[in-house]
């Protein structure tokens, strides 16, 4: 079966560039799908924790265990997505996903108590998710260029959606066929993955070329002009220099002859994971570390936060509604925005603005004690987070490249795991110990700062490191040329020149 964007295929034929459409249109479709199949139906794994806490008699935090093990082993599994996708295909690691998610949600409608309910929903159908979601994410890298943020936002929108239609759904499954029948129901559904997998045709991009031709016509118009190398430092959106390049093949093994795969050669590959060695994708890292800690906070607590102040059961409900709502006008519009001409060189200053603002709707949130005051909260928190979420893999992949993206974002989701895991019941450990919600809010709108200062670091290094290096080249290229004299200087070199004749004539 046909690889699907992976590494050693990409760099071996570079046989088209990427098509921006047509074809590509089908897998962003797809990768909606799985993108409401996986992160849409987990957030509505919450919805079961009534019926789960009234059939097994069990507290709320006990029930909670399940919605946070299918989310932490969803992201803690994203590598193994990654090394599915890179040594066979998307498409296989896609519909082996689909089948093993399919299968834990039916095996968690003949479940008869929670620990059981831990392994087939919380292990097995998380362990399906993450084998889905990367690869799909990656596949749509390998078809867009130019409209690559258009594209990922329509894809990663398909979580607010999902969350919006399902929500309401689940519930009725639960009322007309009980928990059971509605987990019944969503096994069939989430078996479209399969379908979706199918319809992931490999393609092979040409990326390296067309990276070199560019970086050729950014040094000649270097040379030319002193304006175009302004223009170039103002760009904030990381590309691998070529020294890390240089840095990374030397690092990497020679290539040996291989007379049989074996277990290390099939699962690990060095060539897969050279990314890991740029000093700019390790502070990505730590920035999504921060971002994964501080993000899902408002998620939890909004409705509690709400109804401690005084907001009805069905306004903090809204609350919610409209965040899923809104979000989803992020995923797009600023997807949308960002591929643009006047802000595609900008993306990554983009994503941190989104970022920042994030943090600071959570700083403020404490001060906002009314359901009036709480609407512009959800409206803003809404739309920068969708449009955080859409821009992820653009920057992902504006600094591994293409070749690399679905390893890079198995990396990428693998961090989310643990703060996921641990951040929720941590600002619920604060809320127990103050009596208040303001210190978790400023947990999260702290964790968010920090997250964009992280990465607002690591650019301005990579832009004075890039003009530091634009500046040499500059100098070493100019011809040395002699300083042009003046008029006086020329006319006493003149009259000097004539003495000395005039005095060796007289001597001779």
């Amino acid at each position: 079966m046909g690889s699907g964007c992976r590494v050693e295929d990409v760099k071996r034929s570079r046989a088209v560039p990427p098509p921006d459409g047509g074809w590509g249109w089908v897998i962003v479709g797809c990768c909606f799908m799985v993108t409401v199949c996986t992160r849409a139906v987990t957030r509505c794994v919450s919805i079961f924790f009534v019926e789960f806490q009234a059939h097994f008699g069990a507290d709320y935090a006990a029930t909670a265990w399940i919605h946070s093990l299918v989310d932490c082993t969803t992201m803690l599994c994203a590598p193994v997505g990654s090394l599915v996708g890179n040594r066979w295909s998307c498409r296989v690691a896609v519909m082996l996903g689909g089948l093993l998610s399919s299968i834990g949600l039916l095996l968690s409608s003949f479940c008869s108590s929670l620990e059981l309910l831990y392994l087939s929903m919380g292990v097995l159908t998380g362990v399906g998710f993450a084998l889905c979601y990367t690869p799909a994410i990656a596949m749509v890298g390998c078809y867009f260029r130019r409209r690559k943020a258009l594209a990922y936002g329509i894809a990663m929108s398909g979580s607010g959606i999902g969350t919006f239609v399902l929500a309401p759904a689940v519930q009725l499954l639960i009322e007309l066929y009980s928990w059971r029948g509605a987990l019944l129901v969503l096994s069939a559904f989430v078996a479209n993955l399969c379908v979706c997998g199918a319809l992931l045709r490999p393609i092979t991009v040409q990326e390296e070329e067309e990276e070199d031709t560019e970086g050729k016509e950014a040094e000649s118009a270097g040379e030319e002009k002193q304006g175009n190398i302004q223009k170039h430092d103002a760009e904030l959106a990381i590309k691998p220099s070529k020294e890390s390049e240089d840095r990374l093949l030397s690092a990497s093994p020679a290539p040996q002859p291989q007379v049989k795969r074996s277990f290390s050669s099939v699962f690990l590959s060095s060539k897969e994971y050279r990314f890991l060695l740029l000093p700019d994708f390790l502070g990505l890292s730590v920035s999504f570390l921060f971002l994964a800690s501080g993000c899902s906070l408002p998620f939890v607590y909004l409705v509690p936060y709400a109804l401690s102040v005084g907001v009805s059961h069905q306004q903090a409900a809204f609350l919610m509604s409209i965040l899923g709502v809104i979000d989803i006008v992020g995923n797009i519009t600023f997807g949308w925005l960002t591929d643009r001409r006047c802000l595609k060189p900008y993306r990554l200053a983009c994503y941190i603005f989104s970022v920042a603002m994030e943090g600071l709707c959570c700083l403020t949130a404490p001060l906002l004690r009314s359901f009036a005051l709480l609407v512009p909260f959800a409206v803003l928190y809404g739309y920068f987070d969708g449009a955080y979420v859409a821009l992820i893999p653009v920057v992902t992949s504006d600094l591994v490249g293409a070749p690399y993206l679905s390893s890079a974002l198995g990396v990428v989701y693998f961090l989310h795991a643990i703060p996921y895991l641990i951040s929720p019941p941590v600002g619920g450990w604060l809320v127990d110990v103050t009596g208040s919600y303001t210190p978790t809010f400023f947990l999260s709108g702290t964790a968010l700062l920090l997250s964009a200062l992280v990465l607002f670091t690591v650019a301005a290094i990579r832009r004075c490191r890039s003009r530091q290096k634009l500046t040499t080249i500059s100098q070493e290229t100019k011809p040395l040329e002699p300083l042009p004299l003046s008029l006086s200087d020329q006319s006493e070199c003149c009259i000097t020149f004539n003495k000395e004749a005039v005095s060796q004539g007289v001597a001779s």
